[in-house]
């Protein structure tokens, strides 16, 4: 029985694993300091240029970790 998050896959999507925490540390940086002040537009600017990249990556790096896990389990 596999299961999804094995030593072998975490080290092949690392690549993916690392933009996402620099994405999730500005985000939460500029959220936290707001270097334009506390408009509505800037704000909702700022953080629609964070998640939805995010979001992305995020979903991106799951559908390739099944994928992976995929094609190692047929190996076997």
């Amino acid at each position: 029985m596999s299961t999804l998050f094995t030593r072998e896959a975490i080290l092949d999507i690392v690549v993916n694993l690392v933009p996402l925490a620099i994405i999730a540390f500005f985000s939460i940086l500029f959220l936290v300091f707001a270097p334009w002040g506390y408009e509505p537009f800037p704000i909702l600017l700022m953080t629609g240029l964070h998640v939805v990249p995010f979001v992305l990556l995020a979903l991106i790096t799951y559908l390739t970790l099944r994928a992976i896990e995929g094609g190692r389990v047929r190996e076997e």
